[in-house]
């Protein structure tokens, strides 16, 4: 049995209208919800980039279902403030709260005028900062002195069970690094035998805890709508991961995708009108093992999506509650 959750996107929507979606997911049976937290969309269509945070806060009081995020402590955000404001949320909402953690993109990081490091060094950041995290998450007072600077934080207020630290990776080579210190991985879809690859480097690096993943998918009334729709709002995320990393603005993603063929979209999106093909897309992919899979409606409209997959999909798929610790 596997978490279905809704990906929230906060780089296409307002806030305000993600909150009501998020409470639409758990009325048609979605079992979870997670988003991202940018302060720039990948693309000027999508128009939006609320805070992720101050959104948490409010989803997780009207709601019922767990939330995580992936963030990038480091940078944009001290890490000290990234475990306090989890250490608050998942003091308030208890165990309802995940947190992957990732080396960032330029995208959102540049904003603090400091250098965008090369990758090693923000691997490097990621687990001084994912350490510093778990360590004032266990009510220690913190300093650091690395790529990181720490002086004797500590965090007040603390939950029963701290939220679980997983790591964010799109290669295996990331993955099986983040084995040997993460709680868990999030992954995104990629075809079935890359992910396969993924998974499988985060368990050989000795990493356990939950796998998730999470989905793009773009559904409409015909293949051609849906195929517009993912176009449209997500083609910047057909760029290559070393690219996509290192360009600094929506513009830049704009500028490099303005030829992409319309076609090429679906090698980053599950596109089509046809709600069993996206049951067995999904069936494939869950059965790689895969603890909780959140879907995203590239879409910035959610009501045909959530009303479609809530009495089609997720009836056909084996949907659980996520498991409290």
């Amino acid at each position: 049995m596997t978490v279905i959750g809704f990906h929230a996107s906060h780089e296409q929507i307002h806030p305000s209208e993600l909150l009501r979606a998020v409470r639409r997911a758990e009325e048609v049976g979605f079992t979870g919800a997670m988003c991202s937290d940018h302060i720039a969309p990948w693309s000027v269509r999508q128009g939006q980039s609320g805070f992720a945070w101050s959104w948490l806060g409010a989803s997780l009081e009207r709601t019922s279902i767990p939330h995580g995020l992936v963030t990038a402590p480091g940078q944009r955000y001290h890490p000290a403030i990234v475990a306090h404001a989890a250490a608050t949320l998942a003091a308030m909402y208890p165990d309802r709260l995940w947190v992957a953690l990732g080396s960032g993109e330029n995208l959102n990081e540049h904003i603090t005028g400091d250098a965008w490091p090369a990758k090693d060094v923000r691997n490097q950041r990621l687990k001084e900062s994912a350490d510093v995290m778990r360590a004032l998450l266990a009510g220690e007072e913190v300093s650091h002195d690395g790529l990181v600077t720490v002086d004797r934080a500590r965090l007040w207020t603390l939950p029963e069970t701290p939220p679980l630290l997983l790591g964010a990776a799109v290669s295996a080579e990331t993955a099986r690094w983040l084995g040997g210190w993460a709680d868990g991985l999030a992954t995104i879809a990629q075809p079935v035998d890359e992910v396969r690859k993924v998974s499988d480097a985060f368990r050989d690096g000795g990493g356990t805890g939950p796998l998730v993943l999470q989905v793009h998918v773009s559904y409409a009334k015909t293949d051609e709508e849906a195929l517009a729709i993912a176009h449209e709002q997500w083609r910047a995320n057909n760029l290559p991961p070393d690219l996509a990393w290192d360009l600094d603005a929506p513009e830049a993603f704009d500028e490099r995708t303005k030829d992409l063929p319309t076609e090429a979209t679906k090698e980053a999106v599950l596109v089509s009108s046809d709600l069993g093909w996206h049951v067995g897309k999904l069936t494939e992919l869950m059965q790689l093992g895969f603890d909780e899979v959140y879907l995203h409606h590239v879409g910035q409209q959610q009501d045909e999506f959530l009303d479609a997959f809530g009495e089609h999909v997720l009836p056909q798929l084996p949907v659980t509650a996520r498991a409290t610790r």
